[in-house]
Order: structure tokens, then sequence, then C-alpha cells
């Protein structure tokens, strides 16, 4: 009887320390199962900040211009003459530098993409946010901007349009965006427009930085 008495509790407190540690297991387990999902539910891009060396009409790392017009500047910095290229002072707010934009009196934009990591889902719902500011001097190119991001399955090619925002702030803001696409996608373009309603096309600018991941709404 002894002997069954003594059995009976070490296999108990076996039970109970098996319980215990399956309980201390179980929450790992849980929170790896989360990251994981987290990490493949997000959408990076290739160098969002536009880090690279300070210049004018060139294209950041990882970026594509789109369009012969196309001239992107990556700013802040100094040209030859040791002067603020084409004006602009303001501070990045991430990194070193971000990249510039502008649209013509001609009517011409200025627009870049990347293919993203991962395609889009049709009909889910997705969000981002970006730091987005306009320069009061743009060597003449100194009036507001559109900010126009669209989506597309070919580099360039500009297929479904998800935001336009006005940006007249001198300073950066963060701007975020919500978005279901139609259709599966795998590149994004931000594009530089006269502010809709324009009634004659004018000289204006537009400065990007610290694009999000694209991650999918939580609610």
């Amino acid at each position: 009887m002894l002997y069954k008495a003594i059995n009976h509790k070490l296999t108990n407190h076996s039970r109970q320390f098996k319980n215990q540690n399956t309980m201390k297991k179980l929450p790992i387990l849980t929170l790896f199962l989360m990251l994981f999902v987290s990490a493949n539910a997000q959408i990076e891009l290739k160098n969002p900040s536009f880090e690279d060396t300070p210049k004018d009409a060139t294209t950041p790392t990882d970026w594509t211009p789109c369009g012969t017009s196309t001239t992107p500047d990556i700013l802040p910095g100094k040209n030859e003459w040791g002067q603020p290229i084409w004006d602009v002072l303001l501070e990045p707010m991430n990194g070193e530098t971000y990249v510039g934009l502008i649209a013509r009196k001609d009517n011409t934009r200025e627009y870049i993409g990347q293919e993203l990591s991962r395609s889009l889902k049709a009909n889910s719902c997705y969000f981002l946010s970006l730091d987005l500011a306009t320069s009061p001097r743009y060597a003449g190119y100194n009036k507001a901007l559109e900010l126009r991001i669209w989506l597309s399955n070919n580099m360039c090619e500009k297929e479904e349009l998800i935001e336009g925002i006005v940006v007249d702030n001198y300073d950066w803001f963060n701007y975020e965006v919500i978005f279901m696409p139609s259709d599966a996608y795998e590149y994004i373009i931000l594009e530089a427009c006269h502010v809709d309603g324009s009634v004659l096309p004018y000289r204006g600018n537009i400065l990007i930085d610290n694009i999000s991941v694209i991650q999918k709404c939580g609610f």
C-alpha cells in the first residue's frame, strides 16, 4: 500500500510537471507563430528612405526612373560649387537622404517605381505610411504638387491609382495610406503630379522619405 501511495504521488507530480512544462512552451510557440505570420504579412521595399550619394538628376539605388523626363534628385547635398543642390535645405526625416521629384510647365512629370518583395493580393486591405514635404525653393520649381501612388504588374505602367496626396507642408508630415487593390500587383509607382483641378501646368516639387513596410490591415 505504501509503495502504491508513493508511486501514485510520483505519477501525479510527473503529470503536473509535464503540464506546467507544456504551458510554458505554449506561449513561446504562439509568439513564434505570431512573429512568423507577422513577418510574412509584411511587404518590404528596397531602400525605402532613398539612401544614396546626394546628386541632382540621379535615381536612388533600387528605384527605377520612368519615362525620358524623369531625372530625380537625391537630396539634400551640395553641388560642385559648394551650394545646396537646387537650393533645397530640408534635413532628412530618416537616414541621410531623400528623393525629390518635380512636375513641369510642359506637363511632364517625374515618377519612379520598384518591384515589391511579394505580390499584393486582390481585394485585401493594406496600409503603409510615408513622410512627405515640399520645398519653398527648388530652382524655380517652388509650388506644391500632388503625390499619386500607383500599382502595376509592369514596371512604369500606371494601372491602379490607390492614393493622391496634395503636399503643401514645408516640414515633414507622415501620411498613412489604406488601400484595397482590385487585382494582384507586383510593382509600386510614385508620381509627382500637378494638383488636380489646376487650370494650367506649373513648376512644382515634392520630397519623399521613410516609406514603411506594407502591411495587411489589422481590423
